[in-house]
């Protein structure tokens, strides 16, 4: 195959919205090779809470970037970016296609469009958010983002710390914000990406469809996941892995914190904002194709 402007799918869309379903049933129909872009999916050992196929799905069907790493170690944005060309490159090299999938968009628009060229980590600017953090929490640290880059806090969980103290320590360091400094970037690739999802989400009915998956997910055993998990050594609840949606909660239940109903409501609540999140992203996305599942079969086909 011709790599110069090699086009690449991707398979996006909300937590829940059917498109591990969709790149399966791709995958038994054409040379696919899958390739995660789910930042939970990362991490071995994180099966049932992050929706993870089987281990026969897994090996029956060609994926790459899943249980990558340990739930202790870090993974960056520049890290996925990395693999996930590498793993590109080898797919088209053998004639195959790789398709990624996942709803991570950050990593999903990094890969497209690039990094961004950002200031270097300035500790005295971190320990003053933290310190600053410490007073006021960081539901209110991530009030005062959104009050100086919307477009910013719109995409970051309100709980998450490490991505909140990013955002604003570049806008202190820069004076401008992240989310204007994220658009300059330019993709290091001579890839044409092309990104869909299924089109004609109902949202009532993807929630309804994110409560019972949640139930489902504790039948199959999550609690106990997450039990196995406080015990490996260097893991806490302040690891990223252990900051996943569901992963958060469920420890603070085995932390006796909260009971398991509370549990179980703050998960899926948390699990609903995520995909709030994710739509309004890709709102914002300009080359997100919406499409059914017809014209997506259509679309892979149109490139074997």
């Amino acid at each position: 195959m011709n790599q110069k402007k090699q086009i690449v799918p991707c398979l996006t869309g909300p937590t829940a919205a059917g498109k591990t379903e969709l790149a399966l049933s791709l995958a038994s129909n054409f040379p696919i090779d899958i390739v995660n872009a789910d930042s939970a999916q990362i991490y071995r050992g994180m099966n049932i809470g992050t929706a993870k196929s089987s281990k026969s799905i897994l090996n029956r069907y060609p994926h790459y970037l899943i249980d990558i790493i340990n739930p202790e170690e870090s993974y960056s944005v520049g890290s996925f970016v990395r693999d996930a060309l590498f793993q590109i490159d080898t797919s088209i090299k053998n004639n195959r296609i790789p398709l990624i999938v996942g709803g991570t968009m950050l990593y999903l628009n990094s890969l497209c469009h690039g990094i961004a060229q950002l200031p270097e980590k300035n500790m005295q600017i971190r320990e003053e958010i933290e310190k600053k953090a410490q007073k006021k929490g960081w539901g209110e640290m991530h009030a005062e983002l959104k009050k100086i880059d919307s477009c910013a806090a719109s995409n970051i969980n309100e709980n998450d710390k490490q991505r909140i103290q990013r955002a604003l320590e570049v806008y202190y360091i820069t004076g401008k914000k992240i989310s204007e400094l994220q658009k300059k970037a330019t993709p290091q690739n001579n890839y044409q990406f092309e990104v869909f999802s299924l089109k004609n989400i109902n949202r009532d009915e993807l929630y309804s469809k994110i409560n019972n998956r949640f139930l489902d997910m504790l039948e199959a055993g999550f609690v106990d996941e997450v039990r196995i998990l406080r015990e490996r050594e260097g893991l806490s609840s302040e690891n990223m892995s252990m900051r996943s949606v569901g992963y958060r909660q469920i420890w603070k239940y085995l932390d006796n914190e909260i009971d398991l109903n509370e549990a179980t409501e703050l998960a899926q609540t948390a699990t609903r904002q995520l995909a709030k999140r994710q739509l309004t992203w890709m709102r914002s996305m300009k080359n997100l194709k919406q499409e059914s599942h017809k014209n997506i079969y259509k679309k892979i086909e149109s490139l074997t």
